[in-house]
């Protein structure tokens, strides 16, 4: 599981530094693809091919499902991490998610997401007053 809030930066070739946390998990290979909310959702491989599957069973003929493999799977980039944990984020994945220096890279569970560090501020101030409500909708019952 990934989990915690780091503050990487993008160097001039557009890559990223993972945090030591996370890399273990990502050695072997990760996805890059759009997330929602304008971020970058990392997946480790194997994640995004269970994911891949199940949304592979829902059907085609859905046209909301249609849409959201069309932007999930054609912003998709797969890469290996370097050997000092750094990764590059393609170029209209960076202009999706408005990164330009500093970013924000998020534990998401199952996978990690990228933020650009003011969008990722303005957000957690948009959802910290809902945060205490949300629980009993996410989960019944959590809490």
């Amino acid at each position: 599981m990934f989990f915690g809030t780091y503050t990487p930066r993008l160097d001039d070739k557009g890559r990223l530094f993972l945090p030591a946390k996370f890399r273990e998990r990502l050695t072997e290979g990760l996805v890059l693809t759009k997330g929602q909310d304008r971020c970058i959702y990392v997946w480790p491989q194997a994640s995004f091919e269970e994911f891949s599957d199940r949304i592979s069973k829902t059907p085609f003929t859905n046209k909301a499902t249609r849409d959201f493999i069309r932007v999930l799977f054609s912003g998709a980039s797969d890469e290996v991490p370097d050997k000092q944990g750094r990764i590059t984020v393609p170029p209209m994945l960076r202009e999706y998610a408005r990164l330009d220096r500093d970013c924000v890279v998020v534990g998401a569970m199952e996978r990690v997401e990228i933020w650009d560090a003011t969008r990722w501020s303005e957000y957690s101030d948009e959802q910290e007053e809902s945060f205490a409500t949300l629980s009993e909708e996410v989960i019944e019952g959590l809490l």
